[in-house]
C-alpha cells in the first residue's frame, strides 16, 4: 500500500531538519519524531508501522527495530495512540490528554496534563487500574458538580509503581499490605505464599507483580522484611522505598568514573577564559557541601560588572553516557534533615563539580553589565576555568556587610571590597525588582536540630538575612539572562514556567478579600505589581500572615517546561534554571544548550528537540514534587516523634489551614502542625466556607478562620499515619464571636 497521492507530501525527498541531531544520536539515524508527527499529520488518518516505514524507505533490520522503539517511545510519551487496528494516530488534545496520574488516599485521583492545562478529576471507578505515578491517556467525560473537568482512561501508557513498603496484614485468609505512601490508596493482595517469613505488622517491601485492573486490585509478594518498629534513620529508608527514589549508583555509572582524580586535568583548562585571578568566591549555608555558584563584582563607570560562575558539570555529565542516565533518571538531589540523595556521584557533587577554595575549577560563566538603575545592559557566556578565593557563609557576609563585625572583615580583607560592591548591587536591584512586581513573600523555614540517637532536640526557624537575599537576586539575573540568550538563539530548552492564578482560585481570592475590604486589582488579569501593591497595603494589619497565605495559594505551582509562559511570582517573561547544575537536571540541560550556541552549531543539531524537552519537563516537574513528598514524609514523621512524649500538654497555636472536617493549627514557636477534627468542636453544627477560609457554628457563631490564634492540647500522635490530634484547651481569639440572636418568626 502507497502513501502517494497529489496532497501527500513526499517524505522520501523532504530532508528532515533535524537529520543532524538523529546522526548524532545513532549509529542508524531514522526520522525525528517531529517528521513521523508531520507524516501522519498529512495522511489525515492512522498509519501501518509498516506504512510509516515505507514513507521513508526504512528497510535495514537496524532501521526497522529503531522505528519500532521510537513509536513505542512516542506513544509511551502520549504522542502517539496504537489504536485497536493496530495502527498509529495522532493525539487531538482537545479529545486526549497525556500526564500524569496523582493519587489520592480516598480513592479517587486527578491526572496532571503534560500540555500545562488544568488537572483532570479522576474517580475511585477510574482510579481502579491505576496507581500513582503511572502515566495514561484519557478523554475528558464531563464536567462534575465542583466546575472540574473529569477524566475517563483511554489507555495506560506507563506503569511507574513495582514495588511498595508498607506494613503487612493477615486476616480473614487474606494476606496484604497497606502502602506507606498514601498518595496509593489500593491495599497489595499478595499471592499465595507470596508473604514469605513476614509476620504481621512488619514493615515490608512488597514487588507489584500484577498490575490492577478495573475489576482487581494489585497482587504482589513480598521481597523484603525492613523490621517490626521504626528505628533511628528508619523514616528516610522508608520514603526512599516507598517514593521510589533512586539512591543506588549502577555499576556502569561506578566503572564509567574510575578514571576521575580529584585534580581537574590540565587538558581540560585550555581554550577557557582563565578567572584565577579574579577574587571569586562562594556565599553558601554552613552545612553546604556541594558549591556550584561563585560570583564576583566590580564598580563601572556606568553601574557595575557581575560574575556568575557556575560548575561546569555539562563537561563531566556527557549526554546519554552513564552519567547522564542516571542524573536523568534522578532529576534533583533530595535533601533530608541530615542526609542527601545526591544527583551525582560525591566524586562529582562534592569533588571535581565543586567549587571548592583554593583549586581549579572550571565553570560556565554568566558576565553582567548593570547600569546605576539596576537593569542589566548586556550579558554574554562562556566557559572559564577559576579558582574560588573563599569559601563564605551567609552569616559570615552579613555581619561583615551588615554589622560591620570587624574581626571578620580582618579575616576576609583581601575579598571585602568585592563583597561590597556586591553589596551594592544588590541595594540597587532590590529596587529595580520591587519596581517590577517580583514578589517576596514572607515565608518561614525550620531546620531540624538532633541530638543523641537521632531524637529531635529542637526546631529552629531559619532566618534570611540580607547575604541569603543578595545570592538569590544574583543567581535570578543570571538565570534570567540564560532564558532570553537561548530564546534569542531559538533553542529547544526547559524554562522554569509559573503561570498567574486560574479563574476559579482568582474569583475564591477576590470573594474572600472583599469581606475584609479589600480588593486585587488588575480585573480578570493582575499582574504581579498588583500582588505586590495589596502586599504593602496590609503590612502592620494582624491578620496580614493571613492574606498572605491566601494569596500564595491562589497561584499555581512553578514547573518545567519549554513553552514560554513567563514567571508570574518573579514577573519576567522568560526564566530558565542554570544556577544549579549539580543538583538539577534542567540546569544542566540548560547549559548543555548554551553550550550548543558558544560552539557556533546549527539549531537543527541539538541533542535535543522540542518533544524532547516537553518529556523531560514533566519527568524532572515529577521528580522535584515526588523528592518534595519524600522529604515532607520524613520530616513529619519526626516532628510526631518528636510531640510523642507531649501527649497532654497545651500549646498556643495559629489555624493554618481550614477544611470541612476541621481546621489543622500549628503550634507557636514549634512548627509542628496537628489537626483539630470537627467532631471534637463545641456542640454545634459547623459549616465550611472555602472562599473564606473559615468554619462557621450554625447555632453558636463560632467561627474558626485561617490565621486565627487557638489554645490546644495535644490528645494523639499516630506514627504510622504521621498524624497529630489536638482538642481545643480553652476559649480562645477565635472562639470570641458572639453568638446570634435568633430572630422570632412574625
Amino acid at each position: 500500500m502507497t502513501l502517494k497521492s497529489k496532497k501527500d507530501v513526499d517524505f522520501n525527498s523532504t530532508k528532515d531538519p533535524y537529520a543532524q541531531r538523529e546522526a548524532e544520536k545513532y549509529e542508524n539515524p531514522i526520522p525525528s519524531r517531529e517528521l513521523i508527527l508531520q507524516l501522519i499529520e498529512h495522511a489525515g488518518k492512522p498509519l501501518h508501522r509498516e506504512e510509516i516505514a515505507e514513507a521513508f524507505t526504512l528497510d535495514s533490520e537496524d532501521q526497522l527495530e529503531a522505528l519500532r522503539r521510537r513509536l513505542r517511545a512516542m506513544e509511551r510519551d502520549g504522542q502517539l495512540l496504537f489504536n485497536r487496528g493496530k495502527k498509529y494516530c495522532l493525539v487531538n488534545n482537545e479529545d486526549l490528554i497525556a500526564g500524569r496520574i496523582i493519587g489520592h488516599a480516598d480513592g479517587f485521583g486527578f491526572i496532571k496534563p503534560d500540555d500545562g492545562s488544568d488537572d483532570l478529576f479522576l474517580s475511585p471507578r477510574e482510579m481502579n487500574p491505576l496507581l500513582h505515578n503511572d502515566r495514561a491517556l484519557v478523554r475528558v467525560a464531563g464536567v462534575d458538580k465542583k466546575g472540574r473537568r473529569e477524566g475517563a482512561v483511554v489507555e495506560i501508557l506507563q506503569r511507574n509503581t513495582h514495588q511498595v513498603v508498607g506494613r503487612l496484614y493477615k486476616e480473614d485468609g487474606f494476606t496484604y499490605v497497606v502502602p506507606e505512601n498514601k498518595n496509593i490508596a489500593q491495599t497489595i493482595l499478595l499471592q499465595k505464599g507470596g508473604a514469605g517469613k513476614a509476620k504481621q505488622g512488619q514493615i515490608v517491601v512488597a514487588e507489584i507483580v500484577e498490575q490492577p485492573t478495573k475489576l482487581r486490585q494489585p497482587i504482589g509478594r513480598i521481597i523484603e522484611v525492613m523490621g517490626e518498629h521504626m528505628a533511628p534513620g528508619m523514616e528516610i529508608e522508608m520514603a526512599i522505598r516507598s517514593h521510589g527514589l533512586p539512591n543506588q549508583w549502577p555499576d556502569e555509572l561506578l566503572e564509567e568514573i574510575k578514571p576521575l582524580k580529584k585534580e581537574v586535568p590540565e587538558a581540560a583548562k585550555e581554550g577557557r577564559v582563565d578567572l584565577r585571578k579574579i577574587p571569586l568566591v562562594t556565599i553558601d549555608g554552613e552545612d553546604a557541601r556541594d558549591f556550584d555558584d561563585a560570583v564576583y563584582c566590580q564598580k563601572t563607570p556606568k553601574g557595575w560588572k557581575l560574575l556568575v560562575a557556575i560548575a561546569d558539570v555539562s563537561h563531566y555529565v556527557q549526554i546519554n553516557s552513564e552519567l547522564d542516565k542516571e542524573a536523568q533518571k534522578r532529576s534533583t538531589s533530595v535533601y533530608f534533615p541530615e542526609q542527601v540523595i545526591p544527583m551525582l556521584p560525591e566524586i562529582l557533587s562534592n569533588g571535581l563539580c565543586s567549587l571548592n577554595p583554593q583549586v581549579d575549577r572550571l565553570c560556565m560563566v554568566c558576565e553582567l553589565l548593570i547600569n546605576a538603575e539596576g537593569q542589566v545592559t548586556r550579558s554574554r557566556f562562556y566557559d572559564a576555568v577559576m579558582s574560588s578565593h573563599a569559601r563564605l557563609t551567609y552569616d559570615e557576609v552579613a555581619k561583615m556587610l551588615v554589622d560591620g563585625d570587624t574581626i571578620l572583615a580582618d579575616k576576609y580583607k583581601a575579598v571585602l571590597p568585592h563583597l561590597q560592591e556586591l553589596y551594592a548591587l544588590y541595594k540597587v536591584m532590590r529596587v529595580s525588582r520591587e519596581q517590577r512586581g517580583a514578589m517576596d513573600f514572607d515565608t518561614q523555614e525550620t531546620r531540624i536540630v538532633f541530638g543523641s540517637e537521632r531524637k529531635i532536640e529542637k526546631i529552629v526557624p531559619v532566618v534570611r538575612n540580607d547575604a541569603h537575599k543578595l545570592i538569590e537576586e544574583f543567581m535570578i539575573t543570571a538565570n534570567m539572562a540564560a532564558a532570553k540568550f537561548l530564546n534569542g538563539k531559538k533553542m529547544p530548552k526547559l524554562l522554569r514556567v509559573h503561570e498567574g492564578p486560574g479563574t476559579e482560585k482568582l474569583m475564591n481570592l477576590k470573594v474572600f478579600l472583599g469581606e475584609l475590604g479589600l480588593s486585587l486589582a488588575g480585573g480578570d488579569k493582575p499582574t504581579p505589581l498588583d500582588y505586590m501593591h495589596l502586599m504593602e497595603s496590609i503590612k502592620g494589619r494582624p491578620d496580614a500572615h493571613l492574606i498572605q497565605t491566601v494569596l500564595l495559594r491562589s497561584m499555581s505551582q512553578a514547573v518545567y517546561s519549554p513553552e514560554l509562559k513567563g514567571h508570574f511570582g518573579l514577573a519576567l517573561e522568560a526564566y530558565a534554571h542554570f544556577t544549579s547544575p549539580i543538583r538539577r537536571y534542567p540546569d544542566l540541560l540548560v547549559h548543555r544548550a548554551i553550550r550548543h550556541c558558544l560552539q557556533g552549531k546549527p539549531v537543527e543539531s541539538f541533542y535535543y528537540g522540542v518533544p524532547d524537552m516537553v518529556v523531560l519537563g514533566e519527568q524532572c516537574s515529577a521528580n522535584e514534587r515526588r523528592a518534595d513528598d519524600a522529604t515532607r514524609d520524613v520530616v513529619s514523621w519526626l516532628k510526631c516523634e518528636y510531640m510523642m512524649d507531649k501527649v497532654g500538654e497545651e500549646f498556643p497555636g495559629i489555624i493554618s489551614a481550614v477544611t470541612s472536617f476541621g481546621f489543622f493549627v500549628e503550634l507557636a514557636d514549634i512548627y509542628v502542625e496537628g489537626l483539630i477534627h470537627i467532631s471534637n468542636l463545641a456542640q454545634d453544627y459547623f459549616h465550611f466556607d472555602a472562599t473564606s477560609h473559615q468554619l462557621r457554628g450554625e447555632r453558636t457563631g463560632i467561627n474558626y478562620r485561617l490565621g486565627d490564634s487557638v489554645q490546644v492540647r495535644v490528645v494523639r500522635v499516630d506514627l504510622d499515619e504521621k498524624k497529630i490530634d489536638f482538642e481545643l484547651a480553652q476559649k480562645s481569639a477565635a472562639m470570641d464571636s458572639k453568638p446570634k440572636k435568633r430572630r422570632r418568626k412574625k
